[in-house]
């Protein structure tokens, strides 16, 4: 900037002319200066006095947002920064087969408490032991107080004991969102959804992990974030499944049964639609394993899966099934029923002394349920056959099914396969398998002689089966089951409309230190409807099952197992939307009567 001079020597020379006094022209310059000064000293102040109003505007309008933001969003509590992996709670839901929740997740939080920042820890102590009865007073506060700087208190809480924790209004009490693992349907179908516990944890989230069934056994794709909001459908229908359970469980206590199993299965998919075990437990509140004693007297023992038993004279179609298949009998072919049957120093007998014989038609040896006639057509097949169509039914290998206890429950099968051993198995003694192995194996006779592996997820695309029987066969022993109940020792299997074809099973329990309890059995129904053609399979198992309504008690399965599963089919077959098939008579039988 050029100033201007305060004496500039031409005004000066021109004042002097003039006879003025050239000391004015130094004064006026110097109030000019004088001004100009000011005026730019007073507009840089008031250019910095609206750089400071516009940053004070700024600071309220991001500090009244912020508080809008606040007051607008759900209050939490704060929390401490973790480090790690973060943690995923996130878990698909599960699904019946026609889109019905088995189970679910619902947001609840965490209770955890931080002991240094609480103001009164006695307090505290005193009030959530009232709140919650499994904790103790003294022992909060000496945990309180003991020098920890975190402590978790409950893993769960409802919202109105959250609501109840917040009232004491203590800092030191924080809580945590958690994803919890919900049933709404209690304890129906418990044994297949299994259940689901907390895995790893922390202040903010947890991991949700299955714990049996079907949860453990596909707990990775439960899990998948990828598959998160798709859920996992299952074959079992919800509607079909409540049925059963009501009518095993009445079947249960009116037999005076300890325990009791079904299966309900389409023959045409392998599709699981009903599995029940009883008794059952909730899976909300899934109860502790037994530590000692017998498993299977632990709620959690599913009867339908891990429960392995000799099934029995259910395994007698076998025997026919494969006969007839290799050629070596046909359905009206005789065969030796003349009881006892010797076999070296091993003697086979009938239930209750009865001899059957001398000779019965292979259709006979199944109505009657002859231990003698079986053991005669399995000697024709042989050891090594049976063995190898016993495989091809699935009945030597554990049972191939979505649920974490299936592949530790092993068929129990004897070390070396004599000719007794033939004998024995061929009617169901001498090796276990579970009822599910049961309703597969039958699934593949009900199917035409086709084998698919059974399933309980819901099956979009049929997969490729394995042919075990001819067609022909298996029509052959649909209809010798048929006639079972028709006739034979199944008569209270009768359904009218829906033609009901099955064979019975009674067997001694199994004592533990070997040889078997003839005052406990295993009683089994496994059954097909409707006969002409099969499209379900249901197989009933009830422990220690007694029929006391006579003055001798009736264990076997036809006064017991066999009425338990009529009445299942009674009710889930129009659930299953199988019409009745009413019998039009012949009109040519018919003739008219004058009045």
């Amino acid at each position: 900037m050029i100033r201007t001079p305060l004496r500039p020597l031409a005004r000066i020379l021109s004042a002097r002319d003039k006879g003025e006094n050239p000391d004015h022209i130094e004064r006026e310059n110097i109030r000019l200066r004088a001004e100009d000064t000011r005026a730019r000293a007073q507009s840089r102040a008031e250019g910095r006095l609206l750089l400071l109003g516009l940053a004070f505007f700024a600071a309220f309008i991001v500090v009244g947002g912020r508080m809008g933001m606040m007051a607008a969003s759900e209050a939490s509590e704060p929390r401490s920064a973790a480090s790690g992996v973060e943690i995923s709670g996130r878990r698909a839901d599960i699904t019946d087969r026609n889109g019905r929740i088995l189970a679910t997740n619902l947001s609840t939080y965490s209770l955890y408490a931080q002991p240094k920042q609480m103001v009164d820890p006695k307090h505290v102590a005193g009030e959530l032991a009232k709140l919650f009865p499994e904790m103790k007073a003294e022992d909060l506060e000496r945990r309180f107080t003991d020098g920890r700087s975190f402590l978790w208190l409950r893993k769960k809480l409802s919202p109105g004991q959250m609501q109840a924790v917040h009232d004491i209004g203590d800092p030191g009490l924080l809580f945590g969102p958690r994803d919890m693992r919900l049933y709404p349907n209690g304890n129906l179908a418990a044994h297949v959804l299994g259940g689901a516990s907390f895995g790893a944890e922390g202040v903010h989230s947890a991991e949700v992990i299955g714990t049996a069934g079907v949860e453990r056994a596909l707990d990775s794709r439960l899990r998948d974030p990828a598959l998160a909001s798709t859920p996992l459908a299952l074959s079992i229908d919800l509607t079909v499944q409540a049925a059963m359970t009501e009518v095993l469980d009445g079947g249960m206590r009116m037999m005076n049964a300890v325990g009791a199993a079904g299966v309900l299965m389409d023959v045409h998919t392998g599709e699981v639609i009903a599995m029940v075990s009883l008794p059952d437990f909730d899976p909300n509140d899934r109860p502790s394993p037994l530590l000692k004693g017998d498993p299977a007297d632990s709620p959690l023992f599913n009867r339908a899966v891990q429960g392995v038993y000799e099934l029995g004279s259910t395994f007698k179609i076998f025997a026919a099934s494969q006969a007839m298949d290799l050629g070596l009998v046909n359905a009206n072919t005789m065969v030796d029923a003349n009881a006892p049957m010797r076999w070296g120093k091993f003697k086979i007998g009938e239930f209750e002394g009865h001899n059957y014989g001398p000779l019965l038609s292979v259709t006979d040896v199944i109505v009657k349920s002859s231990n003698v006639g079986t053991a005669h057509i399995a000697l024709k097949i042989g050891g090594e056959r049976q063995q190898a169509f016993f495989k091809s039914l699935g009945l030597l290998d554990p049972v191939p099914i979505e649920l974490t206890e299936a592949p530790g429950a092993a068929p129990l099968i004897p070390k070396r396969w004599a000719d007794i051993v033939t004998i024995t198995t061929s009617y169901g003694h001498g090796m276990s398998d579970s009822p599910m192995h049961l309703a597969a194996a039958y699934a593949a006779i009900a199917n035409g002689g086709v084998m698919l592996p059974p399933t309980l997820l819901k099956r979009d695309k049929i997969p490729q089966g394995t042919r075990v029987l001819s067609a022909a066969t298996a029509k052959i022993a649909a209809s010798m089951l048929r006639q079972v109940v028709t006739r034979g020792t199944a008569s209270f299997g009768e359904v009218e409309g829906y033609e009901v074809g099955g064979k019975t099973g009674t067997a001694d329990k199994v004592k533990r230190g070997g040889g078997y309890d003839k005052g406990k059995n295993i009683n089994t129904f496994a059954s097909m409807f409707p006969a002409s053609d099969p499209q379900y399979v249901l197989v009933v198992t009830l422990d220690e099952a007694s029929d006391n309504s006579s003055t001798k008690p009736r264990r076997t399965a036809g006064w017991t197992a066999v009425p338990v599963a009529a009445e299942v089919i009674r009710r889930t077959a129009p659930l299953l939307g199988l019409r009745p098939q009413i019998e039009i008579p012949d009109v040519s039988a018919v003739s008219a009567r004058k009045q």
